[in-house]
């Protein structure tokens, strides 16, 4: 992906915990860069409850998921972080003292002095449906996620789910495809209202098909996909003609690479001390719910003050020859131009 990106601080994982984690690090002249494994910045609120109500963020009686994404991206803004989505962290190696080369599973490379492991529960995995040998199509006829919407285009396009992202990516590829099929076990959507009008009116135009039932058997040899039975609610079964299948059958919670990173675990967490969050590495910091400590609450609030204390001893590693004094934003006029109201 070219050239080795050097930075002072690589989060890993960009929901709320990461993203006000920049806030902290930022106001400490730290440069930050940030990997998460989702096509969106806010983690789980962004993925799993974008418009879910938040009652427990101090000062703000009732916040979206998304609504809390997007007040910490605007909060943030001053500071310029570097987002890297549909990334996930494969490998982390020591280099120096204190410096880290990672990488990512698209062949990214960072090097870095401090490491954030915001990772919530690991990382979001998508479910695979429960048809027969369709691992041997994952990679050329069967995805999980659209990174490229070219690479869909002029393809028989079978798109399998009843949420948002299956009723979104049909709107947005059905102008890239040949065709696309949309299926669902009813005829009953779980997806914003919006798009499911969009896409009957679609349906009703003849510019793209509706089937309900589930996905049995795939057609194909050699990981090329040709077509899948689809068994109806009447017991009947249908062949349609299809090259590319896209299942959104939601995302589960896996550890995934970080058994491998070096930190010591305890039950799938990362023991950290209470001090700065720091883990058994030094340089490497966990915070949010993937950390583990006596008394943790796994609250976006904790996260909130973990990412606090945290950005106090990664100062030390990236300025190892100055000292840090303690400034409080509302009488700081250095950091309220850094902040750009001063």
């Amino acid at each position: 992906m070219g050239e080795t990106i050097k930075t002072d601080v690589l989060i890993i994982g960009a929901g709320p915990c990461g993203l006000f984690a920049v806030f902290e690090l930022g106001l400490l002249d730290m440069k930050v860069h940030l990997v998460d494994i989702l096509d969106k910045i806010g983690g789980q609120c962004a993925e799993l409850y974008p418009e879910k109500p938040i009652y427990d963020i101090p000062a703000i009686p009732l916040v979206t998921g998304q609504g809390l994404t997007e007040a910490l991206l605007e909060q943030i803004k001053p500071f310029h972080p570097t987002f890297h989505l549909n990334e996930m962290i494969e490998t982390i190696e020591k280099i120096g003292d204190p410096l880290f080369r990672v990488t990512t599973d698209a062949g990214q490379v960072f090097e870095t002095k401090v490491v954030v492991i915001s990772a919530g529960g690991g990382s979001f995995q998508p479910k695979r449906p429960p048809v027969p040998g369709i691992e041997a199509y994952e990679g050329t006829s069967v995805f999980y996620a659209v990174r490229k919407m070219e690479q869909f285009r002029d393809k028989d396009l079978l798109i399998v789910g009843g949420g948002d992202s299956a009723l979104d990516w049909t709107l947005n590829l059905h102008p890239v495809a040949r065709r696309v099929t949309l299926l669902h076990r009813r005829d009953d959507f779980r997806a914003a209202p919006h798009s499911v009008e969009q896409m009957r009116k679609l349906v009703a135009a003849g510019q793209m098909d509706l089937q309900i039932g589930q996905v049995t058997a795939l057609e194909g040899e050699g990981g090329h996909l040709t077509g899948a039975v689809i068994k109806g609610n009447d017991n009947e079964s249908v062949r349609i003609d299809c090259n590319t299948i896209l299942p959104f059958f939601g995302l589960t919670m896996k550890l995934g690479p970080v058994a491998n990173w070096g930190v010591t675990l305890e039950n799938n967490l990362i023991p950290v001390g209470t001090a700065s969050f720091e883990t058994n590495v030094p340089g490497i910091f966990a915070i949010g719910d993937i950390n583990t400590y006596p008394g943790k609450l796994k609250l976006i609030l904790s996260g909130f003050h973990e990412g606090a204390l945290m950005a106090q001893k990664a100062y030390h590693y990236v300025y190892p020859d100055k000292r840090l004094v303690f400034q409080y934003t509302t009488s700081s006029s250095s950091l309220q131009k850094k902040l750009g109201v001063n």
